[in-house]
């Protein structure tokens, strides 16, 4: 790196993002599959603007982190990816409190990045708290759990219908989404 680039606050060449979907298209092909893995994206999104304000609003926590198995291995901060520990149901748990939820289920970068702390992954604590504080109306009484399969039919045409009827019976007016 020259030096006027150092000054500037340049970044050094290979200081660049993962490109995770060229890494996942190339890792399919060297399982074997015939097709890499095609990636889910509309021309049109199946969302829409909320209806009233935010605190106005019951939110619905989704999430895709798993409940803590004891008998399914590791699963602490720092584990090895844990496929015993993968679920593939959608799950419901109370939001009053906070469920002991693990992501060592998922493929995530390891090297860099850690899984010390599970408000990234539910945040139940900061939405109690901005329930209190009147910025959203309240949360439903569950949150949910979402699998991760990697068959994009059954998460349409299974999952999803599943965890809008949750929702719905929960009185939620729109949902947070915590992808892991």
């Amino acid at each position: 790196m020259r030096e006027t680039e150092r000054d500037l606050g340049f970044a050094p060449d290979d200081d660049v993002p993962i490109s995770y979907m060229n890494r996942t298209h190339d890792y399919y092909l060297a399982l074997g599959y015939e097709t890499p893995y095609r990636w889910a994206h509309y021309a049109e999104v199946p969302f829409r603007p909320l209806a009233k304000p935010l605190h106005e609003c019951r939110l619905a926590l989704v999430t895709t982190a798993a409940l803590f198995q004891p008998d399914k291995g590791d699963q602490g901060a720092g584990a090895a990816r844990n496929t015993a520990a993968k679920f593939f149901r959608v799950y419901s748990g109370e939001t009053a409190s906070d469920p002991d939820l693990r992501i060592s289920h998922v493929s995530y970068d390891r090297a860099h990045t850690t899984a010390e702390d599970p408000n990234t992954w539910s945040p139940l604590r900061a939405l109690r708290q901005a329930a209190a504080a009147g910025r959203i109306k309240a949360l439903t009484r569950h949150f949910h759990g979402f699998p991760t399969k990697y068959s994009q039919r059954a998460t349409i045409d299974e999952d999803c219908p599943e965890l809008l009827r949750r929702c719905r019976d929960d009185g939620a007016d729109a949902a947070i989404l915590v992808p892991v």
